[in-house]
């Protein structure tokens, strides 16, 4: 079986892809390895699955339409696993066009892909941006999500939609995937766990944004990998979308710990970790921010029979390890 994972030299792609490869599936990734954050840990990831003869890596962009149009037409995957995206909320501010390039036309390369290829299954990452300002907590996939606070989240919502069109008219089926702060080794420069152990450990003080009071469901690494492969080995079937009257062979899950946790009680557990206090200014809430995020994961557990579990203090600790044999501090 041969599973094309876009983004592969992500975080969660890497991961992804890294546990195919155990399964012993065919792993083709793509990339455009692009200087959003370093990239020299883009290509560190990539260095972790290389070696594997089991893997194949072809630098390219999304946006590139021939490029991606040669990559369906040149090889037969049976599964894709669509995870590259421009991320990041607070950047959508300062390049809105790179959204719309990766995250839309991007995509939308990907949909045609899928619809010329005829796939067994399309799996892509959506986001909890989705929800917007929604204010029923946790969060259900049958929520409605009309009111994004920032272009990144407008786009995922896109992404589920175009999703949703392509599954309904070439019965491709599709399931998207709303992620909750992801964390863990390996991960995002730009996401606020990995500054904020950059900045205490380098004594420069932490900016906590809406006084601290605010609430992520932050999710393991590992159970988030665990959700996408259980996912894409479950192919929905049409008329399977609860919210609708949906007949598309087409679904969508919140892959998130579904225990939020606050900003300061997150430092809490960072500073044990570090075995170190963390100084810290208080800033207000910044523009494209939502004050929570919970996730409702009955639809998965019901389906695939798991939900992420893993206690933030250990995927702290685990993380921290990582960044002090990485980074030799």
């Amino acid at each position: 079986m041969a599973v094309l994972v876009t983004g592969v030299a992500g975080f969660i792609g890497s991961f992804v892809a890294r546990r195919l490869l155990d399964s012993g599936q065919q792993v083709y990734g793509i990339d455009n390895l692009n200087d959003y954050y370093d990239v020299s840990l883009k290509r560190d990831r990539l260095a972790q699955l290389t070696p594997d003869e089991g893997f194949t890596f072809e630098q390219l962009d999304l946006f590139d339409r021939e490029g991606m149009l040669a990559l369906f037409r040149t090889h037969r995957f049976q599964y894709v696993v669509h995870l590259a995206a421009q991320a990041g909320v607070r950047y959508s501010l300062e390049n809105p066009f790179a959204y719309a390039d990766s995250n839309l036309s991007g995509f939308l390369n990907v949909l045609e892909g899928c619809r010329l290829m005829g796939v067994d299954h399309l799996v892509f990452a959506s986001s909890s941006s989705v929800y917007g300002a929604n204010r029923k907590v946790p969060f259900a996939v049958d929520d409605r999500v009309d009111y994004p606070v920032s272009l990144y989240a407008a786009t995922k919502k896109a992404n589920e939609l175009m999703a949703h069109a392509y599954s309904n008219l070439y019965q491709i089926p599709t399931t998207g995937l709303r992620f909750f702060t992801v964390y863990g080794p390996w991960g995002r420069p730009d996401m606020a766990y990995f500054k904020f152990v950059e900045s205490i450990l380098g004594d420069r003080p932490i900016q906590v944004f809406n006084q601290g009071q605010m609430k992520r469901d932050f999710t393991y690494v590992d159970d988030v990998v665990e959700g996408v492969v259980r996912v894409m080995a479950h192919v929905p079937a049409g008329g399977t979308q609860s919210d609708s009257d949906s007949q598309a062979p087409y679904k969508i899950y919140n892959i998130g710990n579904h225990q939020p946790v606050e900003l300061l009680r997150f430092i809490q557990v960072i500073e044990a970790a570090l075995d170190k206090t963390a100084q810290t200014i208080m800033c207000p809430m910044q523009p494209g921010d939502v004050p929570a995020t919970y996730a409702d994961v009955s639809d998965l557990m019901a389906d695939v029979g798991f939900a992420p579990s893993t206690p933030l203090e250990v995927g702290i600790e685990r993380f921290v390890a990582w960044y002090r044999q990485y980074y030799g501090v």
